[in-house]
């Protein structure tokens, strides 16, 4: 039994009813909204968890749809969607990223069997969880496309490339492929800690280093089959996968030169070798603090400084920036405490705490959260990166409570039953703890605040 039937979600009918064409300054806080219109073009742009986004990132022309998953629950709930494309006609698959547990075989088995051959994929980064493999093999007589999983560095998951571990799994891998047991799709890797970036360049030194580490994995991996296989080098965290869009850029506007060069090689590498790219794009749909604080495109397309006429057509596509974070949290003003911050400056209390933001930190300012300028008069957006905000701040958050401050005491005042809106750090976490998302479009003009839609998010694991 799938725990899509353990774990009920809400009905769908009856949110839209209690909720659509309602104004967010009149539904109970806190809540998710989400901007449709900045997920469209966040989507757009770089081709989280419910069918109408995954629909958004998938598209509609004829080429494969093809899905990472982190929780066994979305592969089950996105199983339909799957189909439906399939009978359009297009090549499916779903990815299981976290590695292989023999307590997901029954249910990722019968994954396989809704999908059929080449429709899920398995992440493996140690020979016992081929056991598991060969269990969700008999169990369909599907053999399951497998992709080694890579530890470039971030230390989370994956085999260290060049080690014996490393060459046992491989041999492993290609024992049991020659059964027919699996098929070896590719080489995966994702860099975390590619979030500790501060710049292009160094967003793209960690792209490189991903392509780097697949590209020794892959030429043992010939080595081993004695031919070259089609395999597919998968890699990307939202801070590299961004970095990408480097290559688009005039060079002699572009930084890190170096680093687009070396990285241009190792991809001419890999296309050499028969192997062919993936991108995987993470968060990048909602965007968050965290993201904006890698600065992993160039500060002309982030609009923070005045960009030349040669890279304004670049501008459009490139919405890392303030404007297209598409997650906030709602909440409400509870209390103030004028005179009681540091020096004398004001807090407020809010009705959002580390259930409903997450306790998430980011490397670029010391809080939880940055008040966006949504209902609040004259305040526009941020001007700076989240390093250089000094208005109001999630600065402190218990189960229940979040308690703004305004360090630089040089933004607008705030009224308890006040609506605001928040830019959470993490919008993974943040989420996570909701059962709908709110959908908004800003692109209405005079409607902006109206609910159009309410997404059913896919709960458990």
């Amino acid at each position: 039994m799938d725990s899509t039937s353990l774990i009920p979600s809400a009905s769908k009918e009856e949110l839209v009813k209690e909720y659509v064409g309602k104004s967010l300054h009149d539904v109970p806080c806190p809540a998710v909204v989400l901007d449709i219109s900045k997920l469209r073009k966040n989507c757009t742009d770089m081709l989280e968890t419910t069918t109408e986004l995954t629909r958004l990132q998938i598209g509609d022309g004829p080429g494969p749809a093809n899905i990472v998953v982190s929780t066994v629950v979305e592969a089950e709930n996105i199983v339909p969607l799957l189909l439906e494309y399939k009978n359009e006609g297009r090549a499916v698959n779903i990815l299981y990223s976290f590695p292989l547990t023999s307590g997901v075989v029954d249910r990722l088995s019968k994954v396989s069997t809704a999908l059929g051959p080449n429709g899920i994929s398995l992440m493996i980064d140690h020979p016992s969880q081929l056991r598991s493999v060969a269990a969700i093999h008999e169990q369909t007589n599907i053999p399951p496309l497998v992709f080694i999983k890579i530890d470039m560095g971030g230390h989370r998951a994956g085999v260290i490339p060049g080690t014996e571990t490393c060459s046992q799994l491989i041999s492993s891998v290609m024992a049991l492929a020659k059964r027919n047991v699996c098929i070896l799709h590719g080489l995966y890797s994702h860099a975390g800690h590619s979030y500790s970036s501060n710049s292009q360049t160094a967003a793209l030194d960690y792209l490189r280093q991903e392509f780097e580490a697949l590209l020794v994995t892959s030429e043992e991996v010939h080595s081993v089959a004695a031919t070259k296989l089609p395999l597919v080098l998968s890699v990307g965290a939202t801070p590299t996968s961004s970095a990408i869009r480097n290559l688009l850029l005039p060079s002699a506007s572009s930084e890190g030169l170096n680093e687009i060069s070396a990285l241009k090689a190792t991809m001419g590498a890999i296309r050499d070798l028969g192997c062919e790219i993936e991108i995987h794009a993470g968060v990048y749909p909602m965007l968050d603090m965290q993201q904006l604080a890698t600065h992993a495109l160039p500060e002309e397309l982030l609009g923070v400084r005045p960009f030349s006429s040669q890279i304004r057509r670049y501008h459009e596509l490139t919405h890392t920036k303030w404007s297209s974070v598409a997650i906030t949290i709602l909440a409400e003003i509870a209390s103030l405490y004028p005179p009681r911050g540091t020096s004398d400056s004001p807090e407020a209390l809010i009705t959002a705490g580390s259930l409903a933001l997450g306790r998430e930190p980011c490397k670029a300012y010391p809080g939880w959260g940055i008040l966006s300028p949504w209902n609040r008069t004259s305040f526009a957006l941020p001007n700076t990166g989240p390093e250089g905000y000094s208005g109001w701040q999630i600065s402190r958050i218990s189960q229940e409570h979040g308690i703004l401050t305004n360090p630089g005491k040089n933004d607008s005042e705030l009224s308890i039953g006040q609506k605001v809106r928040v830019w959470p750090n993490h919008a993974c976490i943040a989420g996570a703890g909701y059962g709908w998302y709110l959908i908004v479009d800003e692109s209405r003009i005079g409607k902006e605040d109206e609910i159009v839609d309410v997404w059913v998010r896919w709960r458990g694991w």
